[in-house]
């Protein structure tokens, strides 16, 4: 009888190990920074349920966790950075994430801080930037763009503060992480800050920045916002019914609705 006992047992953890898996086999991990990402995400559940899948969001205040994670496998995709950011990532930490989805464009721009335009800056004062290699030449362009420095030429996206070769007025670039950036306006001058963090902190790039990057600047055509997972992972269902889903009419409405010009889909 014990033995009988055993065995039905035995069946039973397995059939409930294998309908754990089996639930587990329709749930999507995916990391995120809060805002657009996680917002947007928010509304691909909504996606993805009438189909069968679970979304569940990660949300993450830093560019570096997210991609570590998905190359753990503790997430299956993540979705807040462009691919020039993924490609340097990569290439520093020995990483082997790909981009299988181009889906939204966000606008850098400059923002007040102690000062409210260009025309106000005088010597001495401190303009905020990313410190991450990308993010960096982003906003270097976009000063020079304004007139504010001129870098040498043909730098382009490798542009570093030292490739500044002269100034309108003599500001000193001051480099921090990027997520830090809108809590140091009233610190300095003026701050170039990523369109994710600028709504994160009530910013909206058309109406309060100084100055932004054009659609038809290189900026809007290079750093298009992507959907990353694990190389070898692009064609497997999750990853297919992910991308399906955040490229779909639903979401490109949801944007356009929602962020007043500081978020732009690119399908």
């Amino acid at each position: 009888m014990k033995k009988v006992f055993a065995i039905v047992l035995c069946l039973a953890l397995v059939l409930s190990l294998g309908a754990c898996a089996k639930k587990d086999d329709k749930v999507i991990k995916v990391g995120a920074t809060p805002a657009p990402h996680a917002e947007i995400l928010r509304e691909v559940a909504k996606v993805l349920e009438k189909d069968g899948w679970t979304l569940e969001i990660k949300e993450f205040n830093d560019y570096v966790q997210p991609n570590n994670a998905v190359e753990d496998g503790d997430l299956d995709a993540n979705y807040f950075q462009h691919q020039p950011y993924l490609d340097s990532f990569n290439a520093e930490n020995k990483t082997h994430l790909v981009s299988i989805a181009q889906v939204h464009y966000e606008p850098f721009g400059v923002y007040g801080g102690t000062k409210d335009s260009f025309e106000a800056l005088t010597d001495g004062d401190e303009i905020a930037i990313p410190n991450d290699t990308t993010n960096r030449a982003r906003a270097l362009l976009l000063l020079q763009d304004n007139g504010i420095i001129t870098l040498k030429d043909g730098v382009g996206m490798d542009a570093t503060a030292l490739d500044i070769v002269s100034k309108k007025v003599n500001v000193t670039i001051r480099e921090m992480e990027a997520a830090q950036l809108p809590k140091v306006l009233d610190s300095v001058a003026l701050a170039v800050i990523n369109g994710n963090y600028a709504l994160g902190a009530g910013l909206n790039v058309s109406k309060d920045a100084i100055a932004y990057e054009g659609s038809d600047s290189l900026a809007a055509q290079t750093y298009g916002n992507v959907l990353v997972v694990k190389e070898g992972n692009e064609k497997t269902a999750k990853s297919e019914a992910l991308k399906k889903a955040l490229l779909s009419d639903t979401v490109r409405d949801f944007i356009n609705s929602n962020y007043d010009g500081a978020v732009v889909p690119m399908f």
